[in-house]
C-alpha cells in the first residue's frame, strides 16, 4: 500500500510540523494536543477515524499479562516504511528483551493481529505517514535505515470499582526502539493516566495527559523514559476505560 505523499503542506502546517518535531529533537519528547494533530494528519490523507476508532470494541484479551491482570486488551501488526510506501508485514510475535520489559519481557507473545480493514485504513496510513516524515526529519541521513521495522498496538486499558488499569504495568520504562509515538483514541469514565517523561538519571522532565481524541505523544526513546499513571472509574457503576494507539519505529 503506497504512503500518502504529504508534498504540498502549506505555511500554517509546516509551523504545525515544526511545533511537534523541534521539542521532540530537543528535549527528547513532544506533546501535540488534538487542535494540532487533526490538521496535520489530514494533510497525511486522513479519514473515516470513525470506522478506526470503533474498532478498539473488538481487541482481544492479553493473557501473556506476568501480573495475572486481565485488564488489557489488544491488538498488533507490523509494517515497513520506507520512502516508497508502507507495506503491511506478515503477521508475526511481539517481543522484548527483559532489559526493556521487566514484567512481560523475555518471550514471544502473540496477539491477534489487526484485521485487514483497519490495517487499510485511511486512519492509520496517515498516522504512519506522519511518524514516519517525523522519524525521517530527525534522524541524520547517515543513520537512517531503507526500511523502518514499524510495530503498532491497539491498547484498551480497562478500570473497575475494584482494580485500577494499568497502562504501563512494567512501569518508567524505554521500549527498546528508536521512536515512539502514543496515540490517544478515546477516554470512557476514567480519572488519571498521566503521562511522565524522565531523563536517562530518571529525573522527570515532563508530564501531560491524553484526554482528548488525537492527543498525541512523540518519544525518542533512546533520550528518555516514559510511564503512565494508572486509571480509575469515575463513576464505578458504568465501563471504564482507555483506549490508545501506540506505535514505534526502529531500525530493520
Amino acid at each position: 500500500m503506497p504512503e500518502t505523499p504529504a508534498s504540498s503542506l502549506s505555511q500554517t502546517d509546516l509551523q504545525r510540523l515544526t511545533a511537534l518535531e523541534k521539542p521532540l529533537s530537543e528535549s527528547g519528547f513532544s506533546y501535540q494536543p488534538a487542535a494540532d494533530m487533526r490538521p496535520l494528519l489530514e494533510q497525511f490523507g486522513l479519514k473515516q477515524w470513525e470506522e478506526f476508532a470503533e474498532s478498539w470494541n473488538h481487541l482481544g484479551v492479553d493473557r501473556y499479562m506476568a501480573d495475572g491482570g486481565r485488564y488489557r486488551r489488544r491488538r498488533y501488526a507490523t509494517f515497513s516504511l520506507t520512502d516508497d510506501g508502507i507495506i503491511r508485514k506478515p503477521h508475526q510475535p511481539h517481543y522484548q528483551s527483559r532489559d526493556y520489559n521487566t514484567l512481560n519481557g523475555g518471550i514471544e507473545r502473540w496477539f491477534k493481529p489487526v484485521t485487514p480493514a483497519i490495517g487499510q485504513n485511511p486512519a492509520l496510513l496517515a498516522i504512519l505517514a506522519l511518524t514516519h516524515r517525523v522519524a525521517t526529519d530527525l534522524t541524520p541521513a547517515t543513520l537512517q535505515p531503507k526500511a523502518w521495522h514499524t510495530e503498532i498496538h491497539q491498547f484498551r486499558i480497562e478500570a473497575s470499582p475494584d482494580s485500577a488499569g494499568q497502562p504501563t504495568p512494567e512501569g518508567l520504562h524505554r521500549d527498546g526502539v528508536d521512536w515512539v509515538c502514543v496515540l490517544m483514541v478515546n477516554r470512557e469514565n476514567i480519572a488519571s493516566g498521566e503521562t511522565t517523561i524522565h531523563d536517562l538519571n530518571r529525573k522527570c522532565v515532563g508530564s501531560f495527559t491524553l484526554t482528548q481524541p488525537l492527543d498525541t505523544a512523540f518519544v525518542n526513546d533512546s533520550r528518555v523514559y516514559h510511564g503512565v499513571t494508572p486509571v480509575k472509574p469515575v463513576d464505578p457503576t458504568r465501563p471504564a476505560y482507555r483506549d490508545v494507539l501506540v506505535v514505534t519505529l526502529r531500525h530493520e
